[in-house]
């Protein structure tokens, strides 16, 4: 990653993002788009009668990777259109074909299909993450699918569950992302040729009044670039709320992610889960024990910067002015880039973090044991009670004990006694001999680990199954 430090860059270029991503919005490959565009326009326009000829065709083809970016600085800062700019860069190595580059066309010809083309190859990339991502937690979940560990609602001690079922509502957040991905790339229409503002005129005076003719160049256009489908109907740009539709797979990309992250870090504090660590890694200038959760921190943090760009889409959207207005230039550069950088750079941690998850089994079993007399009271009542006990009496013993047992923790500090109150009472002496095997984690998952099976039999490996050429998709931390 290429640094100037006399000048501001964006850490997304500088720090976080994949190469092929920061490549993908690169100056380079955006003008290597527009080219490809000018060519695909002269060549369907020759095709269809105008006087455009091989040997222009050929000398664009022949210069199309030759991008000199200092000619085209020189001829912005004259014309102060950056279109423009590259039409002349482009015909000053082209001077037999200068004349028909760019026939016809606006300038959203060449900046909004080459957005469109990009946002399709940046969700492409996506995919290839998400798809890797979901393959790496499955084979966590299959190793932990039994494991019993303490669940929580509210972040408060509830039912047991397993490590392996919690992996699957992860899982299952990304299952659905990439639903909402691929319905994003299904729906990405191209511009096509539409004109200055969407009519067609030019290319109807043209192509001499043939509508027929302006229709199949459209058509030609479109599938020369890899689309099968156009906006029917366009002002200067393409609609905006196609924006909002791609920002919006991101978002729930980043939000899935931060959840992931968020439950880490939670379960990093109870040393229950951790990340990876690197074995010079520093925690603390100050603190030299510490082992933070820096990854799923960095997680939260791009997620979070993805999340709020969806705002800016939407707002773009609503103000777009009757054919165009001009307002949405400057911001889309910087929301819609940075939404797929900080989206391939989040989801480049999270690969990595799922590929070498952590998990502290005596300490899971620890937590969950010190909670389990308090989540088994019901089931040990009923023992009781189908042993002979009056059910009203074992309940009261059952308060008072707890009662008691919750105020040593929380009033003294001290551990969990309620498993040895209920052994000594004799409310409970025709079952404490059976306490160990009541109070066995496993008994209190429910079908968590036949759920983890069938989750991912039914609903992941089938997916996995249709994305087999995208797995393999690494994760790695540069800084």
């Amino acid at each position: 990653m290429s640094h100037d430090h006399d000048n501001y860059q964006s850490t997304l270029s500088t720090r976080y993002a994949s190469a092929p991503m920061r490549q993908l919005f690169s100056d380079r490959r955006r003008i290597e788009i527009w080219r490809e565009l000018w060519i695909a326009l002269a060549k369907c326009e020759r095709d269809l009668g105008l006087p455009i000829s091989a040997e222009q065709i050929a000398e664009l083809e022949r210069h199309a990777g030759e991008i000199d970016f200092e000619a085209a600085a020189r001829h912005e800062k004259e014309l102060r259109h950056d279109v423009m700019a590259h039409i002349h860069a482009y015909g000053d190595l082209c001077p037999k074909a200068r004349g028909i580059i760019h026939l016809g066309a606006t300038s959203c010809f060449v900046t909004d299909n080459a957005d469109l083309i990009v946002f399709r190859e940046g969700l492409r990339l996506v995919r290839r993450q998400l798809v890797s991502l979901i393959a790496k937690l499955a084979r966590f979940a299959r190793e932990q699918r039994a494991l019993p560990t303490l669940g929580f609602t509210h972040f408060q001690p509830a039912q047991a569950t397993t490590v392996g079922k919690r992996a699957c509502l992860w899982i299952q957040d990304l299952l659905h992302d990439l639903e909402d991905l691929d319905h994003a790339e299904r729906h990405i229409r191209f511009r096509g040729v539409k004109g200055a503002t969407g009519t067609q005129a030019s290319f109807l005076e043209l192509l001499g009044g043939d509508h027929a003719k302006v229709r199949e160049l459209d058509r030609r256009v479109t599938a020369a670039m890899g689309f099968e489908r156009t906006f029917a109907v366009t002002g200067q740009t393409y609609p905006r709320q196609m924006d909002f539709r791609v920002g919006q797979a991101l978002s729930s990309v980043a939000q899935s992610a931060h959840k992931f992250a968020t439950d880490l870090r939670l379960l990093a504090h109870r040393r229950e889960l951790e990340e990876p660590l690197e074995e010079k890694q520093i925690g603390s200038s100050a603190m030299p024990w510490k082992r933070n959760p820096m990854r799923s921190e960095r997680i939260c943090a791009l997620s979070r910067f993805v999340i709020s760009l969806l705002d800016n889409n939407a707002h773009t959207a609503a103000n777009q002015w009757l054919e165009r207005t001009l307002d949405d230039s400057a911001n889309r550069r910087l929301a819609m880039s940075e939404m797929f950088l900080a989206t391939d750079a989040l989801l480049n941690l999270y690969l990595n973090v799922a590929s070498g998850l952590v998990v502290n089994p005596e300490v899971v079993r620890r937590n969950l044991v010190e909670e389990l007399p308090f989540l088994a009271s019901e089931h040990l009542m009923m023992e009781a009670v189908k042993a002979g006990g009056d059910r009203q009496a074992v309940h009261e013993a059952l308060r008072v004990h707890a009662r008691e047992a919750a105020r040593i923790i929380k009033v003294e500090g001290g551990r969990n006694t309620l498993r040895e109150r209920l052994t000594a009472d004799p409310a409970f002496a025709a079952v404490s001999s059976k306490f160990e095997e009541l109070l066995d984690p496993r008994r209190y998952v429910g079908r968590a680990p036949e759920q983890v099976d069938e989750f991912l039999a039914e609903e992941v490996e089938p997916v996995l199954a249709r994305h087999t050429a995208l797995l393999g998709a690494e994760g790695v931390v540069h800084l």
